[in-house]
């Protein structure tokens, strides 16, 4: 499996409902193994994950099933990450 950053970016029309639908797809992931790592930046503007795929097709996949970008609120990017 490769790693792929996944950037999470509020839009304006940001609705905070999503947030709690946006957490539990996240813990989903961590059960499954495919989440590293997750937060919130510190300003609010987003956050971002830390996901494993076999590839950048699986990765765009898992991650546009996230509520965040469902719901049309957030703006997601999704990185390969050779991480060290």
């Amino acid at each position: 499996m490769n790693c792929y950053l996944v950037l999470a970016m509020r839009r304006p029309q940001f609705d905070p409902a999503v947030v709690p639908l946006h957490q539990q797809f996240l813990d989903e992931l961590r059960g499954q193994g495919r989440l590293e790592r997750a937060g919130p930046f510190g300003d609010k503007s987003g956050g971002a994950y830390l996901l494993r795929a076999a590839d950048l097709d699986e990765a765009l996949a898992i991650a546009h099933r996230d509520p965040a970008h469902t719901s049309g609120g957030w703006d997601i990017t999704v990185r390969e990450w050779q991480a060290r």
